[in-house]
């Protein structure tokens, strides 16, 4: 019996602590991407704005200067669905300093899918932060490294520096450290 508890355990641990992969999230657009600069994001609330990769850096076209998670993600994705309500906390934690922008990689049969399917879900999971939903969300994706599992977050300050990458199910904890440590170096 002991030894099905350390396997469910170490299965446990092994799906927590790594991400989902999708082949196909940097096929389309991939030599437009390396050379792109500035993508336009759509939200699916209908909203859009706009993020300038200048050299190293992001710039978020977005009311107020905050911290950002960029946060990579897919819908049929066990560990992006798991840190849903760490996000959801960050958020509530810093409301003045922190904006997570979770960035679809969700294709169904070759189509993105559709912002009332993501509605669905935001409301599902009562997520509450911004989501987007475009073609440019793979541009971006490509420009960023060729990202190649999910979840990926970046952590940006409000100046446009990545301060941090994460790959997998990152610790609530953790991220928080980070954050707080950028909201230190104002």
């Amino acid at each position: 019996m002991q030894f099905k508890n350390i396997a469910f355990i170490a299965i446990l641990s092994i799906l927590f602590f790594t991400g989902c992969g999708d082949s196909k999230v940097n096929e389309d657009g991939k030599t437009e991407a390396k050379i792109q600069t500035k993508f336009q994001l759509s939200n699916i609330d209908g909203t859009t704005f706009t993020i300038n990769k200048e050299g190293e850096k992001l710039i978020f076209d977005l009311p107020e200067k905050k911290i950002v998670l960029l946060n990579f993600f897919g819908t049929w994705c066990n560990p992006c669905i798991a840190e849903i309500p760490h996000l959801n906390n960050l958020i509530n934690k810093y409301p003045k300093d922190l904006e997570i922008v979770a960035v679809s990689l969700d294709k169904k049969n070759e189509k993105q899918t559709t912002n009332e399917a993501l509605e669905s879900f935001k409301n599902k999971y009562n997520i509450q932060y911004k989501i987007v939903n475009s073609e440019e969300n793979y541009k971006l994706a490509s420009a960023l490294g060729e990202i190649k599992t999910i979840p990926t977050m970046f952590l940006i300050d409000k100046k446009g520096n990545i301060k941090q990458k994460y790959t997998g199910v990152i610790p609530e904890e953790m991220i928080e450290t980070d954050i707080k440590k950028e909201l230190e170096e104002k």
